[in-house]
């Protein structure tokens, strides 16, 4: 025998071996004889329906327990509007496992968007838009810092009975909020947690029922200027200089509020994808 016909012998031996395992991997046969038969979701389904899930599987499942692309069915979970994060996997002989973890709503951001309690901005969904959640704003890269300096406002503010509501940082860096009283905080680009902290400070005695403070500027090295409702009586009150030993912030846990832990009682469920 030649050398090319051993050559051409030794391919066609190859090709009768590799063949059918290509074509097992890419679907082509064998689906219909190792199926992916059930599906197995986990996690805690507030918002997310497990019918929902089995429906953007389906496609999937359907090349087979060889295969099935778990990459992009976990692609086409995540892309749910709920979904947070996904894991799939399969687990012989015809279980597909699919482990969901749903967005825990934190904050509004911006005009559209919320804010998760793990960081993630995700669009509003429908049903969520009179949902009452505080407003925070500002670059998508500074939602740590937005959030850090929301959580350190609350804290300071809570001792005299107010919440902070809204809290935006603008494109050049400047710091502004809202108060659950209705006051307007101006606050600046420079040293913000410090004039907070002086303002804070001084507000209790600041409170007047009669003129009650509608907007605050602490743009000011040493203290910080207040707008009152009745502005004829009361144009504008004295700035107030700040304390010498400002209180400092009470140390914040974390960014953001931990979420349930999950794991400890997830929710469980296997059926039929096919």
């Amino acid at each position: 025998m030649s050398a090319v016909l051993r050559i051409v012998a030794w391919l066609f031996a190859v090709a009768l071996v590799a063949l059918p395992v290509v074509a097992v991997l890419n679907g082509w046969v064998g689906a219909e004889r190792w199926p992916l038969s059930r599906l197995r979701v986990s996690g805690e389904f507030k918002r997310i329906a497990p019918e929902q899930l089995r429906a953007v599987v389906l496609p999937y499942a359907k090349a087979g327990f060889f295969a099935v692309k778990l990459r992009d069915a976990q692609d086409a979970i995540e892309r749910l509007p709920w979904v947070e994060s996904a894991q799939v996997r399969k687990s012989w002989p015809d279980v597909l496992e699919v482990r969901v973890v749903e967005h825990q709503p934190f904050a509004r951001w911006g005009a559209d968007r919320m804010l998760s309690e793990q960081g993630r901005l995700f669009p509003i969904p429908p049903r969520l838009k009179d949902l009452q959640l505080p407003q925070l704003d500002g670059p998508d890269s500074k939602t740590a810092e937005v959030v850090a300096l929301y959580n350190e406002s609350r804290a300071l503010f809570a001792p005299a009975g107010l919440d902070v509501e809204r809290l935006a940082l603008d494109a050049r860096g400047s710091w502004s909020l809202s108060l659950s009283n209705g006051v307007q905080v101006v606050v600046g680009r420079d040293d913000a947690r410090a004039r907070l902290q002086r303002f804070a400070r001084v507000l209790p005695q600041l409170t007047d029922p009669a003129q009650p403070i509608e907007r605050a500027d602490l743009r000011y090295t040493n203290g910080f200027t207040v707008e009152r409702s009745q502005s004829t009586s009361a144009p504008k009150a004295p700035r107030h200089p700040a304390a010498s030993a400002p209180a400092s912030a009470p140390a914040v846990a974390s960014l953001f509020r931990v979420p349930a832990l999950r794991v400890a009682a997830p929710f469980s469920l296997s059926y039929q994808i096919l």
